[in-house]
């Protein structure tokens, strides 16, 4: 080969474009992000990873722009359907809300949205993966934690963190270079999601006011009391009202436009976020408060005291690992497989009543039932025991404290 072709090959592998995948929202920080690479000289692939948030019209407005912006290529991935099979269902088989308040929505898509992004920069063979985190949350844990395990090698940019930049500093630079967009700064922040919407600053900001009206996207719409009666097999939804359904994302939805027209779901949390700091954020999210209820409420009469016990210690596990960016954890397969165990006789209707902002247990229909056990009914009647027995039962159950206050009668309450 002679020097001159050496030397135009040379010249061609050092000036190829690197590849540079953007996990793209649409959002300020990713649209500068997307133009800087790309005015930095970046081969850039702009990815909208979809749990179920977006809508169509977003979709195509984010392909649209991000063709403006400099990508060489856009592409949406939907992973809505693996979000569910890996994640939301065992958020409902484990009831998991953070602390007892927060269902486990922004955290658990961005796992989700990250492995995506991932997925796919390793099927282009992307150099370099870029997100628009900050570096004051945990956004920038879940993203970065998962590519470096799925992504080993693979270059991560953050541009909005590492510069540390303002929001006028990004608008600015995307109107310079004839990008012009409504980047206005809102009063509110708003993440959707399809296990529910997250809204931060403004009032809550300060620890001593709540969300008013107007900071909440969804209104009452309906006044009349009503029934929910949803259905459940082996602890997946099947049904809602009586409409069956084999599509859980599309069950799912269906009781989110019910709940919603009530208002329902709306709260505050306050919790501890993975840096180390406190968080408070707003949400409203029906269709996870009513499913989650409404599923414990089935459990309630058809799992035992000890499977009850021990699938809330584990599912606490589940979803904090989920919140602080642990998907990935070995163990949480171990979690999974004793949530989908626990849910083999968790069959029936349970049904709710709403309202407008809340809602109310009524009851469950289940032919697993342990309540009509023929043995007895509570306060009512016994079957399978008689009166001497039961005395003695007791007695035997108060041997250890018999035992030990007659040893320490000073110390009895």
């Amino acid at each position: 080969m002679c020097n001159k072709t050496k030397e135009r090959k040379k010249d061609m592998a050092e000036n190829k474009k690197k590849k540079v995948v953007v996990a793209f929202s649409g959002g300020l920080d990713t649209s500068y992000t997307v133009m800087k690479l790309s005015q930095d000289g970046w081969e850039v692939y702009a990815a909208c990873a979809n749990t179920g948030g977006f809508s169509a019209e977003q979709l195509k407005t984010n392909e649209e722009n991000a063709y403006k912006l400099g990508a060489k290529a856009y592409v949406t991935l939907d992973v809505t359907q693996e979000y569910y099979e890996k994640s939301l269902k065992y958020m409902i088989f484990g009831n998991v809300l953070r602390n007892n308040c927060y269902p486990i929505s922004v955290s658990s898509e961005r796992i989700f949205q990250a492995i995506a992004i991932a997925r796919y920069a390793k099927e282009i063979g992307a150099d370099a993966i870029a997100h628009g985190s900050t570096g004051a949350g945990n956004d920038q844990i879940r993203f970065d934690m998962t590519f470096l395990v799925m992504a080993p090698g693979v270059e991560i940019i953050t541009l909005t963190r590492d510069k540390a930049l303002s929001r006028k500093e990004e608008v600015d630079y995307l109107n310079e270079h004839g990008f012009s967009a409504d980047f206005a700064k809102l009063k509110y922040s708003y993440n959707v999601g399809i296990w529910g919407t997250s809204i931060c600053g403004g009032e809550l900001l300060d620890p001593t006011q709540g969300l008013p009206e107007e900071a909440y996207l969804k209104h009452v719409t309906s006044q009349e009391e009503s029934e929910l009666r949803i259905t459940f097999e082996k602890g997946e939804i099947v049904a809602v009202n009586g409409e069956r359904f084999e599509d859980k994302i599309a069950a799912i939805q269906k009781i989110e436009d019910i709940g919603a027209s009530y208002a329902i779901g709306r709260d505050c949390n306050v919790g501890d976020t993975i840096i180390g700091i406190k968080g408070r954020v707003g949400f409203e999210a029906a269709a996870p408060k009513l499913i989650i209820e409404a599923h414990r409420l089935l459990e309630k009469s058809t799992l035992s005291k000890w499977q009850q016990y021990w699938k809330d210690q584990v599912a606490n596990w589940y979803g904090m690992f989920l919140h602080e960016s642990q998907y990935l954890e070995p163990v949480m397969p171990d979690i999974e497989a004793m949530l989908t165990s626990s849910q083999r006789n968790v069959n029936g209707t349970a049904i709710l009543k709403l309202r407008p902002y809340g809602f109310q247990t009524v009851g469950i229909d289940s032919p697993d039932d342990l309540t009509k056990s023929k043995l007895g009914e509570y306060g009512e009647m016994q079957h399978g025991w008689t009166a001497e027995d039961a005395k003695g039962f007791i007695k035997v159950s108060s041997t250890p404290l018999r035992v030990y206050y007659g040893m320490h009668p000073d110390e009895e309450r």
